[in-house]
Protein backbone atom coordinates (compact mmCIF):
# COMPACT_ATOMS: atom_id res chain seq x y z
CA UNK A 1 0.00 0.00 0.00
CA UNK A 2 1.37 3.50 -1.18
CA UNK A 3 1.72 6.29 1.61
CA UNK A 4 -0.67 8.14 -0.46
CA UNK A 5 -3.24 5.11 -0.71
CA UNK A 6 -3.08 4.41 2.96
CA UNK A 7 -5.84 6.28 5.22
CA UNK A 8 -5.69 8.76 7.71
CA UNK A 9 -6.12 6.35 10.67
CA UNK A 10 -3.20 4.00 9.19
CA UNK A 11 -1.22 7.03 8.98
CA UNK A 12 -1.50 8.05 12.09
CA UNK A 13 -1.24 4.45 14.17
CA UNK A 14 0.21 2.55 11.88
CA UNK A 15 -0.86 -0.83 10.17
CA UNK A 16 -1.57 -3.35 12.61
CA UNK A 17 -4.11 -6.28 11.92
CA UNK A 18 -6.78 -4.75 13.99
CA UNK A 19 -6.51 -1.51 12.98
CA UNK A 20 -6.48 -2.72 9.29
CA UNK A 21 -10.40 -4.31 10.19
CA UNK A 22 -11.02 -1.40 11.51
CA UNK A 23 -9.94 1.09 9.30
CA UNK A 24 -11.76 -1.09 6.05
CA UNK A 25 -15.05 -1.39 8.01
CA UNK A 26 -14.94 2.68 9.14
CA UNK A 27 -13.78 3.39 5.35
CA UNK A 28 -17.11 1.04 4.34
CA UNK A 29 -19.12 1.84 6.78
CA UNK A 30 -22.16 2.05 4.71
CA UNK A 31 -22.08 -1.53 3.78
CA UNK A 32 -22.13 -5.18 5.50
CA UNK A 33 -19.55 -7.69 5.02
CA UNK A 34 -19.05 -11.29 5.40
CA UNK A 35 -16.08 -12.22 7.41
CA UNK A 36 -14.36 -13.58 3.67
CA UNK A 37 -14.90 -9.55 1.98
CA UNK A 38 -13.62 -7.86 5.49
CA UNK A 39 -9.82 -10.28 5.09
CA UNK A 40 -9.95 -9.40 1.60
CA UNK A 41 -10.69 -5.56 2.04
CA UNK A 42 -8.03 -5.01 4.94
CA UNK A 43 -5.89 -7.12 3.23
CA UNK A 44 -4.54 -9.35 5.66
CA UNK A 45 -5.06 -13.21 6.09
CA UNK A 46 -7.42 -15.57 6.97
CA UNK A 47 -5.24 -16.80 10.19
CA UNK A 48 -4.60 -12.94 11.10
CA UNK A 49 -7.89 -12.23 11.18
CA UNK A 50 -9.18 -14.88 12.77
CA UNK A 51 -6.66 -13.90 15.92
CA UNK A 52 -8.13 -10.36 16.41
CA UNK A 53 -11.49 -11.11 15.09
CA UNK A 54 -12.95 -12.44 18.12
CA UNK A 55 -11.74 -9.73 20.46
CA UNK A 56 -13.61 -6.95 18.51
CA UNK A 57 -16.49 -8.63 18.45
CA UNK A 58 -16.63 -9.45 22.33
CA UNK A 59 -15.92 -5.86 22.65
CA UNK A 60 -19.00 -4.43 20.71
CA UNK A 61 -17.05 -2.75 18.34
CA UNK A 62 -19.12 -4.95 15.16
CA UNK A 63 -21.61 -6.25 15.10
CA UNK A 64 -24.21 -9.03 12.75
CA UNK A 65 -26.35 -7.31 10.58
CA UNK A 66 -27.97 -10.08 8.43
CA UNK A 67 -27.48 -14.01 8.58
CA UNK A 68 -28.53 -16.29 6.35
CA UNK A 69 -27.84 -19.83 6.15
CA UNK A 70 -24.29 -20.04 7.91
CA UNK A 71 -23.32 -16.60 6.21
CA UNK A 72 -23.23 -13.24 8.90
CA UNK A 73 -22.74 -9.95 7.67
CA UNK A 74 -20.87 -7.83 9.81
CA UNK A 75 -20.93 -3.67 9.93
CA UNK A 76 -19.26 -1.16 12.49
CA UNK A 77 -21.18 -0.88 15.85
CA UNK A 78 -21.18 2.50 15.57
CA UNK A 79 -23.38 2.67 19.06
CA UNK A 80 -19.99 1.76 20.47
CA UNK A 81 -18.69 4.32 23.01
CA UNK A 82 -14.99 3.20 21.63
CA UNK A 83 -15.58 3.12 17.63
CA UNK A 84 -17.28 6.75 18.38
CA UNK A 85 -14.24 7.63 19.54
CA UNK A 86 -12.16 6.43 16.73
CA UNK A 87 -14.50 8.26 14.11
CA UNK A 88 -14.11 11.05 15.99
CA UNK A 89 -10.07 11.04 15.76
CA UNK A 90 -10.31 9.89 12.12
CA UNK A 91 -12.34 13.04 11.63
CA UNK A 92 -9.91 15.18 13.49
CA UNK A 93 -7.12 13.68 11.75
CA UNK A 94 -8.83 14.15 8.49
CA UNK A 95 -8.82 17.87 8.92
CA UNK A 96 -5.33 18.00 9.99
CA UNK A 97 -3.99 16.27 7.05
CA UNK A 98 -5.96 17.89 4.18
CA UNK A 99 -4.28 20.84 4.41
CA UNK A 100 -1.29 19.26 4.06
CA UNK A 101 -2.09 16.53 1.40
CA UNK A 102 -3.67 19.42 -0.94
CA UNK A 103 -0.23 21.40 -0.72
CA UNK A 104 1.24 18.41 -1.64
CA UNK A 105 -0.95 17.56 -4.25
CA UNK A 106 -0.55 20.96 -6.00
CA UNK A 107 3.07 20.54 -5.73
CA UNK A 108 3.72 17.72 -8.05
Amino acid sequence: MKMEDKSVLLEYFGESPTLRILDFLLENRLFDYSKTQIVEGAGIGKATFYKYWDSLEQKGMVKVTRAFGKTRLYKLNEKSPVVRKIMEIELAMIEEAAPKKVKAIAAR
